[in-house]
């Protein structure tokens, strides 16, 4: 009896000298008139569905029950007249299947062990029992090859390094429950969203990728060119005007779901094309817009891990229960700083504040200052999910002032993890008002600000026509992954962007 070694990590020597052997068996299938890649092969039952139906059988019990199956072979052990192999299917299950000279016949025994690989995809027909160690099987009456593995599979026993498993997803698929769960759970977390959107009577859109001009937030766009149109195109960094577009046109519950592209940089929290929901509700304000988003991301919670306590990557435990803590940015940096900070502070004391405490920034607004500021002396002390609240003015060009304070606007950033998780407005309906701080962005990008908006002459003719008051938001799906589950933004995105 011997078993089949396990693959290790190997050379590009080795990994050659295997596929010139998977290639000969390739070549040996169809000089036998054999499919090595089938356009189907006949799937009665999943290995999942056999494991959940037939898992409480007793040690040598036969069910008399016939299922054609199919999964990835990742261990077999060869005896003379027997081989042992376990088939994995996509979901991660695994089932032993029995292949014996008696019930399968020597041809079809001898042709298993001359081709069949590990990391190959076979189909096998057979009656479920189970053997005498108590182990659920398939003893196979029949086999075929679903597609045979030119390449071995990585160890399965040993961790696969962090770049390979961004660089190669489909190994980390294939090796790690982990990733798989990481899959599902984003998958459910998605669905939930939708979900709690339905049960407020939300409608979701679909606006444009390709834009004429950037706008909906302050960052630097990629830029691309239409042959159709010869003229240049932006990927939309935010759908926000669009979707304001829709609320003007009386669609008053909104959502959208889709990517965003910000030619910026890489680290834990940015990827240059992430997933990005934004939502709108006329009649509301960010308060109220707050409240609903409470409620998605602890719905979300309750749909991947069953508890608003989440379980993180590393084991460590964190509440996105209860009711979340409002403060504001400017009275909780003067706590921090020890005066007080108002949008009147002189742009000279909050150069001098930063100066000594090392920051170094390069920005004619005085929000930037106040912002970069915050950042480095209350943002490091948010554990607890946190809505900081009313912004400067001067770097939220498309929000609505507050209703009682000079100097600020209707605006919220939700930080969760320590991490900015999403940002709500009282959005500005007011067609003047919106085109003097376009004009102002404008100027900036004049100036060489890459990250400034440009004046959008149909978007504000839309607005002339009147919009509701509204509240709005926009929350990172890769970021909310990384709440739930702890991972960084590089294992939330299935396929994340690496040079």
């Amino acid at each position: 009896m011997t078993d089949e070694p396990l693959p290790t990590q190997l050379t590009e020597a080795e990994v050659s000298e295997q596929m010139a052997v998977r290639l000969e068996k390739r070549n040996r299938v169809l000089a036998d008139g054999d499919e090595v890649y089938p356009v189907g092969v006949e799937v009665s039952d999943t290995i999942g569905a056999v494991r959940a139906r037939f898992g409480d059988l007793q040690p040598d019990d036969k069910t008399g029950v016939t299922v054609s199956l199919a999964g990835r072979v990742v261990h077999q052990r060869i005896t003379g007249k027997l081989v042992f192999a376990a088939l994995q299917s996509g979901a991660g299950d695994r089932l032993q299947v029995m292949l014996s000279l008696a019930e399968v016949g020597e041809d079809a025994l001898t042709r298993w062990k001359e081709l069949v690989d590990l990391g190959d995809l076979v189909q096998v027909s057979g009656e479920v029992i189970s053997s005498r160690r108590g182990e659920l099987s398939v003893l196979a009456s029949s086999w075929t090859m679903a597609a045979k593995a030119l390449r071995p599979l990585p160890n399965l026993h040993a961790e696969l390094s962090e770049e390979t498993r961004v660089r190669a997803r489909y190994l980390d698929l294939l090796v790690r429950d982990r990733a798989r769960e990481t899959v599902r759970w984003r998958a459910t977390a998605v669905a939930s969203l939708r979900s709690t959107f339905a049960a407020h009577d939300f409608l979701e859109l679909e606006t444009p990728m390709l834009q004429i001009q950037h706008g909906g937030a302050s960052a630097r766009p990629f830029v691309t060119h239409s042959n159709a149109f010869d003229t240049d195109l932006y990927l939309r960094i935010a759908p926000e005007l669009y979707l304001k577009r829709a609320v003007v046109g009386g669609l008053e519950r909104i959502f959208e779901i889709n990517r965003n592209f910000r030619n910026e940089g890489a680290d834990s929290t940015h990827s240059p094309e992430f997933a990005m929901l934004e939502a709108y509700q006329a009649y509301s304000d960010y308060n109220g817009i707050a409240d609903l988003t409470q409620e998605l991301v602890q719905n979300a919670a309750l749909a991947v891990s069953g508890s608003t306590v989440v379980t993180w990557a590393d084991g460590t435990e964190y509440d996105l229960g209860g009711e979340w803590a409002r403060i504001g940015m400017y009275e909780s940096l003067s706590e921090a700083v020890g005066e007080e900070i108002t949008p009147e502070t002189p742009l000279s004391r909050l150069e001098q504040l930063a100066a000594a405490v090392d920051i170094e920034l390069d920005h004619p607004l005085r929000g930037k200052w106040v912002e970069e500021l915050w950042e480095h002396h209350v943002k490091p002390g948010l554990t607890a999910p946190t809505f900081v609240r009313d912004f400067p003015v001067d770097t939220s060009p498309l929000v609505r002032d507050h209703r009682s304070r000079v100097g600020v606007v209707e605006k919220w950033d939700l930080y969760v993890r320590g991490f900015e998780l999403a940002t709500g407005y009282s959005e500005l309906v007011d067609p003047v008002i919106q085109r003097e701080r376009f004009v102002e962005q404008a100027r900036l990008a004049a100036g060489g600000d890459p990250e400034a908006m440009r004046v959008d002459e149909d978007f504000l003719r839309a607005l002339e026509h009147g919009m509701p008051p509204s509240g709005g938001m926009g929350m990172g799906i890769d970021r909310l992954l990384m709440a739930l589950t702890g991972l960084g933004i590089r294992e939330t995105i299935l396929f994340p962007l690496v040079k």
